[in-house]
């Protein structure tokens, strides 16, 4: 069955050779990208793009997606700020669940369209995007507010973005425990083997008495609520926010989950995977200047990277029919 899996599959296992390999050149070039504190930033700046990549993960494995990403997480991000603008004593706790219920609603949004209206993912989330962005934009404008700074936060909440546990980032340990979840549901539990069948065969898992309608709207609100928690650690870790937060993050997010793994047409991947691709993808754009390569190519590698991923994906599929069709000519010739 595909949730049945080992450790690592074989695509999975190539990003961490991929990985190694990376490390291994810009280290010889740098070797302060290896030491603590490089370790440090790049599992730090990984935390963010695996929370967003994992809630996709659930997305792409029924046949859907998400393109409002980014424009949510910008939405949350700007969130968290306005709350210290209105009192800068918040408790950082009050915030977080703030953050992650914006989130949810604006993912109940996408998946009530998506589910019960019928309407593409790509289609309905592609709209949000904008939708999003200009609530967040117009918000911004309504309060005067169009940046809010480190100063006028909390900092306890800074803390709480910048902080470690024994040396391990505070935001890295949040998304090893939400992959850890994730990953757990869709392995052992019935709901998360339900995706699976969904993204296989939409049809044939209703006509085995799959809520897909439901199952759908729930990983959007899942999803959403990720990424609203991704918004806060954004804003607690970086401090400085403005409406354009997350601006372009969906590319990256899809990139990672394809990269890592996850099959874009439904059906296979795992979340395991998607913060493999995530990681992945953040060593490229930190070693891109390292290895003398300006920053600006980083959106064009990780375009590459999502090309490259779904014509490998559709070459091994197109490779596994045509044996299939072989073998069964064969029983039957």
């Amino acid at each position: 069955m595909t949730w049945r899996r080992r450790p690592l599959s074989g695509r999975e296992l190539g990003i961490v050779f991929a990985l190694l390999v990376l490390v291994a050149v810009t280290t010889a070039v740098n070797p302060a990208f290896l030491g603590a504190q490089g370790l440090h930033d790049l599992f730090l700046n990984a935390s963010i793009l695996t929370l967003l990549a994992v809630g996709q993960t659930l997305l792409v494995i029924t046949r859907n997606i998400d393109l409002s990403v980014g424009s949510t997480m910008g939405l949350t991000a700007f969130l968290s700020g306005q709350i210290y603008v209105a009192d800068h004593d918040t408790p950082v706790i009050a915030v977080l669940v703030a953050g992650i219920a914006m989130g949810a609603v604006c993912g109940a949004v996408n998946g009530a369209l998506v589910a019960a209206a019928k309407v593409p993912a790509l289609v309905v989330t592609l709209g949000t995007l904008y939708v999003f962005r200009g609530l967040d934009y117009g918000w911004a404008s309504l309060t005067g507010t169009r940046q809010v700074n480190a100063d006028q936060m909390s900092g306890q909440f800074l803390a709480f973005g910048s902080g470690s546990v024994l040396g391990v980032p505070r935001l890295t340990l949040i998304a090893i425990v939400v992959l850890v979840a994730v990953n757990y549901v869709l392995r052992t539990m019935r709901s998360g083997r339900e995706l699976y069948a969904i993204g296989s065969n939409p049809h044939a898992a209703r006509l085995a008495g799959i809520p897909a309608g439901k199952r759908i709207l729930a990983v959007f609100v899942v999803s959403g609520a990720l990424v609203g928690l991704a918004g806060v650690l954004h804003a607690a870790y970086f401090g400085t926010i403005n409406a354009s937060v997350g601006s372009g993050e969906e590319l990256a997010v899809v990139a990672a989950v394809v990269v890592g793994g996850v099959a874009i047409f439904g059906g296979s991947g795992t979340a395991m995977g998607a913060a493999l691709g995530a990681l992945l993808l953040t060593t490229i754009t930190g070693a891109l200047p390292i290895l003398g390569v300006p920053a600006l190519w980083q959106r064009a590698v990780d375009g590459a990277a999502l090309l490259l991923s779904i014509s490998l994906d559709r070459a091994v599929m197109a490779r596994l029919a045509s044996r299939l069709r072989r073998e069964r000519n064969a029983r039957h010739g």
